[in-house]
């Protein structure tokens, strides 16, 4: 069982990322994915209880952007459909990674990821418009479905293809991008946990923990990103991410 400080701490790790990952449509997991690798579980179970958590927060982040009525629910469905595959592929292909190998290709993850979070300002304000070409549109729905095999095998979600994608390819504002992530998310994440589960992957006591401040996040989260322009905040989380992703990236070759 979890000491009381242990769990407190998941806690509010599950709340830190779950805010973090509803404001900036990532997926909280991406925060507490490192954090479990930290505590030394093997990735399987690293990435099922972490995606355990990150469904919580979809779920949470879905409800309060449904009340305010931001959600775009044919694409987010759209995108769903192909990241139900890659989400069940994911689940199957954790159970077969090492654990150096796993903090290897989580750090090259982390990297983007943090260099997606320092510069997403910029990239907000590129002005794309939505193509509707038959090859556009399947490179799109395959880069979702690459996304799907990302949430499961790291279980960090798929938000960080699914933002970009629903900005750049699709020309969606920011304001409907997040939102409609969360809910191709939390489809997307449901799969894999089912998925994981069946296949007795989940601490489900950790889960829980990060689940619980994970919830309570997402609705943060989603109050303050009609508002948040916290540049600052923003980098600092991307630079933070590098520095765990080097940080594996070094113990993969030091475990080599």
């Amino acid at each position: 069982m979890l000491d009381i400080l242990t769990t407190v701490i998941l806690i509010a790790v599950g709340l830190g990322a779950g805010t973090l990952g509803s404001v900036l449509g990532v997926g909280g997991g991406i925060i507490m994915v490192p954090a479990l690798t930290f505590i030394g579980l093997p990735p399987q179970q690293i990435a099922s209880t972490s995606l355990f958590a990150v469904t919580s927060t979809s779920v949470s982040s879905t409800m309060a952007y449904s009340r305010q009525k931001r959600i775009d629910y044919r694409t987010g469905l759209e995108m769903a459909a192909f990241a139900i595959p890659g989400a069940i592929l994911g689940a199957f292909i954790s159970g077969s990674i090492s654990a150096p190998d796993f903090k290897l290709y989580f750090g090259i993850l982390l990297i983007l990821v943090g260099i997606y979070i320092v510069y997403r300002n910029s990239i907000l304000k590129e002005k794309s418009q939505p193509n509707g070409r038959p090859a556009f549109r399947a490179a799109v729905y395959g880069s979702t479905f690459a996304a799907g095999i990302i949430s499961s095998l790291f279980g960090v979600g798929g938000g960080i293809i699914f933002v970009p994608m629903m900005l750049l390819a699709l020309g969606m504002t920011m304001h409907r991008a997040a939102p409609t992530s969360q809910l191709t998310l939390l489809i997307t994440s449901l799969t894999g946990v089912f998925t994981h589960a069946a296949l007795g992957h989940p601490d489900y006591v950790y889960a829980l923990a990060l689940a619980g401040g994970a919830f309570v996040g997402a609705q943060i989260g989603a109050k303050w990103s009609r508002s948040v322009k916290d540049v600052l905040l923003q980098r600092m989380l991307g630079i933070v991410l590098i520095a765990v992703a080097v940080k594996f990236i070094a113990d993969w070759f030091s475990a080599r």
